[in-house]
């Protein structure tokens, strides 16, 4: 247990006390207020709430001390005996390991949740067991957008709202940029925590003292990219059915829409199956009635909303939220096109109904912003309610963004910055050097895949490239990755600065290239998996390699926070990759057709 107040040598044990003065002694002289005095009676902590402090007396075996100041601690990597007992190695910016910390009889929880209150600990996106230390320190990045005069709304919790709420502020107060809090997000810092390595010194051999385990990507070498282009959009659907209309080869489909997209025409009828509204198996016949039971379905919960009077709506504030943040992003999505284009547009009300009838589908989740970005291309290549809304059901689901925890956009950020690392360790050093590290300016490219950065016909392209899940779930990350490559150049050499990066990469809306940009993706791809040494961690986000996890169970009930880091091991979540030829995909990657 942790007490907290004003702690003198007299309140410990006698088997303390000499080491609790030692502990104290260079600081001695300074006013400070002692808090987190007892942690367990293997580890004694003392946190200064002035000057950040932490001083630690540790038994084991023999007495011994030692003082550090949080601002000097670099990480906390987090081990355990093969017995189950628990120990910690911090480590200060110096690279220096400080003696183990051991935990036989509990505290390790006090421990990180004490020293949250002075620091944050994010964990590394290599491994899940070390901690890096930043400092709470959100004034730079207010400062930053204020000064950029991105946003509309200029109140004074502008900040704090969109941290708590990124999506609302990004599609409401500043719809057109793309971004996320900093402080929201954990960095992705990757270098050894037990050495302050610069990138020319990346191949050197580890320290001796160095746990084994950690894998550092910045020393791989890629083999050369190779050079890919694109094939003809699917134009025969027909000679993919069978006399009773099943489809006779869905992975051939799949790697034709992959190649080069569907004709228009088709989409119609191809986007239905990608998403998951018809079985690849299903006969026509069966189709017929899987239309009709989804088509009773979806106005049973359509009449469920059109039903709720105005007293009733008064009186269920969710609902009403809802509401009114669809009426409102309904009036400004795609409005350029000429289905929604207009006042009392059909196409607006067919928008508005299908969202609305979302809520009542998925009520938990209701609306977020975003959705109606989501499902206006839907609308627009169906023509249909119905559809439309069972396509963007099946959409969500393999999207899943807007969870409330916002997990999957953390993640997906972090998958990102381990693919960026590998292949450019020069832009991702560039990037940490000017805070944005992080890659929060890629927000919204993975949030509403990259709608509102290309053009409306190319998004109709580009989405059912995506929904092939070829060559891998994580494709569009690669894309991701290809566009910051080519904006390396402009963005180191013009010295960008946190501000002119984040308005530089917003400035590429509408001015990007699709076509160059997937041939740049699925070359990446090609290059990462003929690497013969290509770490474990990009392996995991290609989809090659399932990632192992492990957990520990605790009957203390801890905050959530601290919680996570005492049992997140490793990056959560396979991307599983589905190869072109059925088969879990082993180097040399499968050909192309």
């Amino acid at each position: 247990m942790i007490s907290e107040g004003s702690c003198d040598a007299e309140d410990w044990s006698n088997d303390y006390s000499q080491a609790a003065k030692t502990a104290r002694a260079p600081t001695s002289q300074r006013n400070r207020y002692w808090a987190n005095c007892y942690l367990s009676d293997d580890v004694r902590m003392h946190l200064d709430t002035v000057h950040a402090y932490i001083h630690l007396c540790l038994v084991a075996g023999q007495w011994g001390s030692f003082s550090l100041p949080l601002s000097e601690l670099y990480s906390l990597r987090r081990a355990r005996f093969s017995l189950g007992r628990n120990f910690l190695v911090l480590t200060t910016r110096g690279g220096d390991p400080l003696p183990p910390l051991h935990f036989n009889r509990g505290g390790a929880r006090e421990l990180l949740k004490a020293m949250q209150r002075y620091i944050r600990l994010a964990p590394s996106p290599m491994d899940g067991r070390l901690f890096l230390a930043y400092p709470h320190d959100s004034g730079a990045l207010s400062q930053s957008f204020d000064e950029l005069h991105l946003f509309d709304d200029t109140s004074a919790d502008l900040v704090s709202r969109f941290i708590q709420d990124p999506y609302a502020t990004t599609f409401g107060g500043f719809s057109k940029v793309t971004n996320f809090f900093r402080g929201a997000l954990p960095h992705t810092h990757h270098e050894s925590p037990l050495s302050n390595r610069s990138p020319q010194d990346a191949h050197c051999p580890h320290p001796a003292d160095e746990e084994p385990g950690f894998e550092l990507i910045t020393c791989v070498k890629l083999g050369p990219r190779p050079e890919v282009k694109r094939g003809k959009p699917l134009d025969n659907w027909d000679q993919f059915l069978d006399p009773e209309g099943r489809v006779t080869d869905p992975q051939k489909v799949k790697e034709l829409v992959f190649r080069g997209g569907i004709v228009p025409s088709l989409r119609r009828e191809v986007w239905k199956f990608l998403l998951g509204f018809y079985p690849w198996n299903s006969t026509t016949k069966e189709r017929e009635d899987i239309l009709r039971g989804k088509t009773d379905e979806y106005f049973r919960m359509k009449v469920q909303w059109k039903s709720v009077s105005e007293e009733q709506e008064m009186r269920n504030s969710l609902f009403r939220g809802y509401r009114s943040l669809i009426e409102r992003d309904v009036n400004r999505t795609d409005r350029h096109n000429s289905f929604f284009s207009g006042n009392e547009n059909p196409g607006l009300v067919l928008l508005h109904d299908v969202l609305m009838t979302y809520c009542m589908y998925n009520f938990d989740l209701g609306y977020v912003q975003g959705m109606s970005d989501l499902l206006s291309p839907l609308l627009f290549v169906t023509q249909n309610e119905v559809e439309s809304f069972w396509c963007l059901t099946g959409f969500m689901d393999l999207h899943q963004n807007f969870e409330e925890s916002q997990e999957a956009m953390k993640q997906q950020l972090l998958h990102l910055s381990i693919l960026l690392r590998a292949l450019d360790p020069e832009l991702c050093d560039y990037l940490d050097s000017q805070d944005s590290g992080s890659l929060c300016f890629c927000f919204r490219w993975l949030l509403i895949w990259f709608k509102r950065e290309f053009s409306f016909e190319d998004i109709l392209s580009l989405w059912e490239v995506l929904w092939t899940r070829l060559p891998c779930e994580n494709f569009h990350l690669l894309m991701a990755c290809f566009i910051l490559e080519s904006q390396k150049e402009e963005l180191i050499g013009s010295n960008h600065d946190f501000n002119s990066i984040l308005k530089h990469i917003n400035e590429l809306t509408m001015k990007l290239d699709l076509q160059p940009i997937l041939c740049g993706a699925e070359a990446i791809y090609l290059q990462l998996t003929h690497c013969k040494e290509l770490p474990l961690k990009v392996q995991e986000v290609l989809g090659l390699r399932v990632p192992s996890s492990s957990s520990e169970e605790s009957p203390d009930s801890e905050p959530k926070e601290t919680d996570t880091l005492l049992t997140q091991s490793e990056t959560r979540g396979a991307s599983s990759c589905q190869p072109y030829n059925g088969q879990t995909p082993q180097r040399p990657p499968p050909t192309y057709p």
